[in-house]
Parts: C-alpha cells; sequence; structure tokens
C-alpha cells in the first residue's frame, strides 16, 4: 500500500506532496489540474514506466530533471530519478540503499492501469489488444519484459534493412532467427494467458449482465502456431519480396490479432455501447486476478476518469471488485464516485494548473 508521493519537476507539479488512505484515494479537480499526472507519477514509481508517454515528455517543462519519491506501508521507500541531457533521457531507480537503471519484475509494485483509451481494446486496431495481453505478461512471468524488448529491437533492425533494399541472405537471416526463436517465445506466453482468460472470461461476463452468455477469445495468426518459430522463419524467408517492397516486416507475434466472441460472434463492429464496457470490466477484472495470483499481492488500481463512462450497473460491479483494493480514481466531479465509496475513501482535491 502506498502511503505518500512527493513530485519534484514531474508533469504539471513543481514540488508537491501527497498522503493517501489505504483504501479508495478520490483524485478530483477540473480538467488540466494535474489528475492524470498524478496517475502517471505513481505508474513510474511502482512499475518503472508512463502507461502513456516517453521518458521525455515526463519532465515538467523548462527541466532537466525529475524526481519522485514514493513510501509505501511496508517500509518501502523508493526513488525515480528521470534525467535529460541534450536530447537523451535517462531513468534511475533507488529502492531502499539498491540502485536499478531498469526495475526488474520482483521490484515492481503490481499496478493496474483503467483508461478510456482502454474501451480501444475491444473496438480500436489489434495493437490494443496485443498490449493488453503483453502487458499483462510482462507484470506476471519473469523475463517476458526483456523477450518482448529484445524482439522489438530485433524488429527494428529488419526493419532498417528492408528499408535500405539490403537483400544479403546472410545480414537478413541473422534477424529472421532471432525474430523466429523470440517470436515463438511472445506467441507461447500469450496463447497460455488467452487459455488462463477464458476459464472466467464468461462467469465475470455474466455476473455483471445478470444473464447467460458465452465470452472466449482466440489467437489469430497467419502463422500455424504449433512449431511458432519454425513456420515464422518459413513466411519471413518466402515474403522477402514482399517485405522488401513494403518496407517492413509482415510477420510475427507484431502483427498478430486477438478475437473476442460474445456468444459465438465476433465483437468488433457488433457488440454494442452496454457489451462493450461490460467485455472491458471483465477484461480489467481478469487482469487484476491474474496478477494477484502471480505475484501474491493485491494490485494498485489507477483508474482515469472511467466512472463517467460507465452506468450505475456497470459502476457497482467495479466498486464492488475494487473493495479489497487500493485504488485511486481520477474525476472532474466528486460526487459520482463518492457515494459508491463512502465508507472507505480519502479525497484529494486538486486546483487549476
Amino acid at each position: 500500500m502506498i502511503t505518500d508521493i512527493h513530485l519534484e519537476n514531474f508533469r504539471s507539479y513543481s514540488d508537491e506532496s501527497f498522503e493517501f488512505g489505504g483504501g479508495v484515494n478520490i483524485i478530483v479537480g477540473p480538467n488540466a489540474s494535474g489528475k492524470t499526472n498524478m496517475l502517471e507519477a505513481l505508474s513510474v514509481a511502482t512499475t518503472g514506466k508512463s502507461f502513456r508517454s516517453r521518458d521525455i515528455d515526463l519532465l515538467k517543462f523548462g527541466s532537466q530533471y525529475s524526481r519522485l519519491e514514493l513510501h509505501t506501508n511496508t517500509n518501502d521507500h523508493r526513488i525515480a530519478y528521470i534525467t535529460c541531457d541534450q536530447e537523451k533521457t535517462s531513468k534511475e531507480f533507488k529502492i531502499n540503499d539498491q540502485q536499478f537503471k531498469r526495475l526488474p519484475l520482483t521490484k515492481t509494485i503490481p499496478t493496474v492501469i483503467f483508461e478510456p483509451d482502454d474501451l480501444l481494446i475491444l473496438s480500436g486496431p489489434p495493437e490494443f489488444r496485443r498490449n493488453f495481453i503483453d502487458n499483462i505478461l510482462e507484470q506476471t512471468i519473469t523475463g517476458f519484459s526483456t523477450t518482448r524488448r529484445r524482439y522489438k529491437r530485433a524488429l527494428g533492425q529488419r526493419n532498417s534493412l528492408l528499408k535500405k533494399q539490403v537483400t544479403s541472405a546472410s545480414q537478413l537471416f541473422v534477424w529472421d532467427v532471432q525474430l523466429s526463436e523470440l517470436g515463438s517465445t511472445i506467441v507461447e506466453q500469450r496463447l497460455k494467458l488467452i487459455g488462463a482468460i477464458n476459464t472466467s472470461a464468461t462467469k465475470h461476463y455474466n455476473t455483471i449482465s445478470k444473464g447467460s452468455n458465452r465470452v472466449s477469445l482466440e489467437y489469430a495468426s497467419k502463422i500455424k502456431t504449433n512449431n511458432y518459430a519454425s513456420n515464422l522463419l518459413k513466411h519471413l524467408e518466402k515474403n522477402l519480396n514482399v517485405d522488401l517492397a513494403r518496407g517492413f516486416t509482415g510477420f510475427g507475434p507484431h502483427r498478430d490479432d486477438i478475437s473476442v466472441f460474445l456468444n459465438g460472434q465476433l465483437t468488433s463492429g457488433s457488440a454494442s455501447r452496454g457489451e462493450t464496457r461490460t467485455l472491458l470490466l471483465v477484461c480489467k477484472f481478469i487482469e487484476l486476478e491474474l496478477i494477484k495470483n502471480a505475484r501474491g499481492e493485491q494490485p494498485i488500481v489507477l483508474l482515469d476518469d472511467v466512472f463517467s463512462e460507465l452506468d450505475g450497473n456497470r459502476r457497482k460491479a467495479l466498486t464492488d471488485f475494487l473493495r479489497d483494493h487500493q485504488t485511486y480514481i481520477t474525476t472532474t466531479d466528486a460526487d459520482i464516485v463518492l457515494h459508491h465509496f463512502i465508507d472507505d475513501c480519502t479525497v484529494i482535491p486538486l486546483g487549476s494548473s
């Protein structure tokens, strides 16, 4: 549980401190008052990265450094430094007496973010669904973030060669092999996670909707998932001319998708507004459960102006599910949120910046 945070030169904050309650913290203020910036600071301090921005954008305008200092009820004292030197941005972390350039999974505080853009998980392009799955894996599987980072680096190298019209088989083969091996690991973990999601998705959906429905996710790839590494390597070699013409790599886990079905129908383009929001709640409830089970502790929950997107029934479902979590909710109207958590909440008012 986070007890307090100090923000120095972070986004809209120059030098401010805040104390938090162990239940629901309602961060209320007008637009441009720094509500989302507060959640972003919590995300950087707990997970080591922002959920919406590049590192350079985290610094207050005109500043060359930013500093976050956070305490927990378990005597965890962590400091995050963000510095910028000639357009090069770097981060450093200090947890008690240990220093890190990048937070390993064991040194992060499990955190789940729920923001309006999450609606695009269901209705937006495949990138949103891939990121949803991969972000859960980063918080539950040791080493997955490294695999994901190495894959992106290898993909960037191969795409760079394609844009330069490099046709040397030996130069491309090195990256083809790396993409195939790393991609196979990514897809294997994605498939396991989708299987875990499918075991409880229907139950959660019907709890919220009070109905009798079926929810399922399926992995969608142009590459057969059995022997994925071998199949991807063959596709990369076979489609080299196509990739050269396009200037980018057209096959791999970065091009795959996750299909969501409700009662046997693909939800993309067919789900109603209410069904979409119920499915999104299901996704977030399962994310919380999976991270809690993998990490052995309740995740902290960051809700960025989400209550305004939900009706009464879905607000109640969300409220009930969050009762055991330390939660941070931003809103321009505290009354929308307050009566749902009247027994255990801390109100943090922010003025306009």
